[in-house]
């Protein structure tokens, strides 16, 4: 027997409301001639089946007024092929969905007060699906090419243009991860030429000033020549630069390129210019004969309410983002008050490291608070549409999720080491703790291991606890639902068991999957191609971590989707929609990302500046040396010590020095603050260029309703 949805409710007693409530509902669903057969096991098991006229009268509304003309046998029965089984689960999800009681409650309502604990599609016993478990969902088949056909005929376009932009994303991702590796091995076999890195090792004589107020001392430049040499330039050299200009192009390239790769597959499923709303339209109209389409409509007040709300949601992120940096803050400060030598000597790494963990667990914790903030604001929004909801809520979780993972990288990329002030003037928190300074080798060296720590968090912790959860949540559901023991009588059972009950059963323990599962995916991928491309410059490595990872994800997918949850409702869909334009930004955002990192937090801009302008090649004409001779003492600047803060201490000398001998330190000074007005007002014109685009609608309502009324006229 052939079901087409399965509805899953406990057992309530004779007469509850929650059973009223049920057999009301499908009391409307039999008067729409559906089959319904019942099922009693732990729970109530309802399988649901449409009347073929439904079909029939879909294919009938969908097709142009010749091709039904030169089609008279329209309303012969149609064949179970795997297609037409797609569409009867999408088509009876919808009529479940929008079936309405005499209480005026649809199913989502029911389900919210438990009359209903599960609703889902069937897992079939198909050549497709067996072939998809075989050859898709295995590991053994991590590198073979995905059968994306196979997956459209079983899951559903939507689920196939994921994984067709997911295969894809990850092939040319193979490339980018190439450059990226050539160009970091390449900073690791030369970093000893660099004459930056051999000045730092050798400036046994340059004192820095301390790093913090309590027990921090003066040190030396030439502590940093390790640090010097493996992380600042080996990351921090032409090579890098290059290569964030190479990123920047391929972003670019790569959405061009599957714009280009989606068109000729969405051709070859002859859906170029379907139209989701007429076919929503269609479903509306068999459903019920006298709908009206829900017209168009914008409300400048309800607009104005959700902006505020989602700029106050910001404001929140980055309060979080700044809490992190006061934690960083007052970290250094008890480290360097260790008793332990090693966490003093290295209080500034142990703070960025620790830092970064914390930072991920709060990703972890704000991407479901996000999650129920966006649903929140769209319920305000009202949306008329399921896809216009669906919209709406990615543009909103995108947005805090990327200010949840991106807020305090970009204080580290744009703001560490520039606002803290210089010595004898720090600017301090609460009047107490001094902002925290960059590494001593450079601020790129703090951008680098916040990079490493959160990318190797999210895709190491992340991938596994996305595995194991639904695997443990199979097995405990499993366990918990195993069928009653059938008891025996005079050798032969009571009753023979009905075939479907295994089936139903089987499926049910599978896990749950909701409108959202895909958008998951899809979050997930988009939030790490962010990472791999905004922040490129200061971690060369993340497109190859990113293409590891890809390359167990696409599996890891196949296998959830195959084998641990669920079967998805399938969906038609002729692109990846709004994850475009998001992807768009992304790219934008990099290059200016990219830019900003190189000439800010890198010093190739200064190194530049003063090999052509203040180097011995330019103000000697000497040709015979490295131009980038005396840089390091060119970008350091004195501090007198007796010009130290009235109740700062002036700190405790190394043990080789004479006290008497030093009058003087030296810090770096970085000259930023008109390119830091500059960062300022082009992102702040920024947000008021896509804040107004997104207050006035780009079409006016009239006319959409226009356009809308002559669609519902001609169906």
């Amino acid at each position: 027997e052939k079901w087409d949805f399965i509805l899953v409710s406990d057992i309530h007693e004779a007469g509850s409301e929650k059973e009223i409530k049920r057999k009301k509902f499908l009391d409307e669903l039999s008067k729409k001639g559906f089959t319904i057969k019942k099922i009693e096991d732990k729970k109530l098991f309802y399988g649901v089946r449409a009347p073929k006229q439904i079909f029939q009268k879909y294919q009938g509304l969908l097709r142009k007024p010749d091709n039904r003309l030169q089609n008279p046998n329209v309303h012969q029965d149609i064949p179970v092929t795997t297609s037409f089984s797609l569409l009867r689960i999408r088509i009876v999800n919808f009529i479940l969905q929008n079936t309405t009681t005499p209480d005026r409650e649809k199913l989502h309502d029911l389900m919210k007060k438990k009359v209903f604990e599960a609703t889902f599609p069937l897992h079939e016993k198909e050549e497709v699906r067996e072939f998809l478990k075989e050859k898709w969902a295995r590991w053994r088949g991590i590198f073979c090419q995905q059968p994306i056909e196979k997956i459209r005929c079983y899951f559903g376009e939507k689920v196939a243009l994921y994984f067709a932009w997911l295969g894809w994303y990850t092939y040319l991702l193979g490339i980018a991860a190439v450059v990226g590796t050539v160009v970091f091995v390449a900073g690791i076999t030369v970093f000893s030429s660099s004459q930056v890195s051999k000045e730092i090792c050798e400036a046994s004589n340059t004192i820095m000033c301390p790093l913090c107020d309590q027990n921090c001392s003066f040190w030396l430049l030439s502590d940093t020549c390790t640090y010097a040499k493996v992380v600042t330039h080996m990351i921090d050299n032409e090579g890098t630069v290059l290569f964030a200009m190479f990123m920047a192009i391929w972003a670019t390239v790569f959405l061009e390129l599957w714009k280009r790769q989606r068109a000729t597959v969405v051709t070859n499923w002859d859906l170029y210019r379907w139209d989701e709303e007429e076919e929503e339209l269609a479903m509306e109209l068999i459903n019920n004969l006298q709908h009206e389409p829900q017209q168009y409509q914008h409300s400048y007040f309800r607009s104005t309410i959700i902006l505020l709300l989602v700029l106050l949601m910001i404001a929140v992120l980055i309060g979080i983002a700044h809490a992190l940096v006061i934690y960083r803050v007052i970290a250094m400060a008890l480290f360097t008050q260790s008793n332990f030598a090693f966490l003093r000597e290295q209080a500034n790494t142990i703070a960025v490291m620790t830092g970064a963990v914390l930072h991920y667990i709060t990703i972890v914790i704000m991407t479901k608070v996000n999650r129920r903030v966006a649903l929140y604001l769209c319920d305000l929004e009202k949306p008329r549409t399921f896809s216009q909801r669906e919209n709406n809520f990615t543009v909103k979780i995108f947005t805090f999720q990327f200010f949840t993972n991106f807020s305090s990288l970009i204080y580290i990329a744009f703001f560490l080491g520039r606002i803290n002030g210089h010595p004898g003037n720090y600017v301090r928190i609460a009047g107490k703790w001094r902002l925290e300074e960059c590494h001593p080798s450079g601020c790129i060296t703090d951008l680098f291991i916040q990079m490493a720590i959160i990318m190797l968090l999210k895709q190491t912790i992340s991938n596994v606890m996305e595995y194991l959860v639904p695997w443990i949540a199979h097995k405990l559901r499993k366990k918990q639902q195993r069928p009653k023991k059938r008891r025996m009588i005079l050798g032969e059972e009571e009753e023979a068991e009905d075939p479907c009950k295994r089936q139903w059963l089987s499926n049910y323990q599978l896990n749950e999957v909701n409108i959202f599962s895909l958008f998951d995916e899809f979050l997930e991928m988009v939030i790490q191609y962010s990472f791999t491309t905004i922040f490129v410059a200061a971690f060369p490595l993340a497109p190859l971590l990113a293409f590891c990872n890809n390359l167990f994800e696409i599996r890891l997918d196949a296998i959830k989707m195959m084998r641990l949850c669920r079967r998805m409702v399938p969906r038609k869909a002729n692109d990846i929609g709004i994850w475009l334009h998001v992807l768009e930004a992304i790219g934008i955002l990099a290059v200016i990302g990219n830019g900003l990192v190189i000439a800010i937090t890198s010093d190739f801009i200064p190194m530049q500046v003063y090999k052509y302008m203040y180097s011995p090649c330019m103000t000697e004409n000497n040709t015979g040396v490295d131009c980038s001779t005396g840089y390091i003492n060119h970008s350091l600047s004195i501090f007198r010590i007796q010009d130290f803060e009235p109740y700062t201490n002036v700190p405790k000398m190394q043990p080789d020095f004479v006290r008497d001998e030093i009058k003087e330190c030296r810090f770096w000074h970085i000259f930023a603050a008109r390119l830091a007005f500059l960062i300022l007002f082009e992102h702040v014109a920024l947000c008021v260029k896509l804040i107004a685009a997104w207050y006035v609608p780009d079409v006016p309502q009239l006319v959409k309703n226009q356009l809308l009324d002559r669609k519902h006229s001609n169906l």
